[in-house]
């Protein structure tokens, strides 16, 4: 079964890394490299974008907190993580029925 929303990785535990890819090159021009990364909050992608968000599309809608670039990767992907069982947010129950 594959995961294709923020909402279905966010009920598999999975987690979210990425990084800014700007620079060191533009063009025929060198500039400082930006190396900024770090891991999402799953919960707050699900708030902010919907739990029908597609995973494929999240790269595009990121910003960069350092320089403000929108060149952001997901270098890792979405990662499984292990379920954690204290998690202590279920947003199975904000569901509409």
């Amino acid at each position: 079964m594959a995961v294709e929303t923020i909402g279905e990785a966010y009920d598999h535990g999975w987690r979210v890394t990425v990084r800014c890819a700007w620079g060191p090159r533009d063009a025929m021009k060198r500039r400082r490299e930006c190396v900024y990364g770090g891991e999402l909050d799953m919960l707050t992608l699900v708030w902010t974008r919907g739990r029908n968000f597609p995973l494929g599309l999240l790269e595009s809608r990121l910003r960069c907190p350092r320089c403000g670039s929108r060149k952001v990767r997901l270098p890792d992907g979405v990662q499984e993580a292990h379920a954690h069982a204290d998690r202590g947010h279920d947003l199975r129950q904000f569901q509409r029925g």
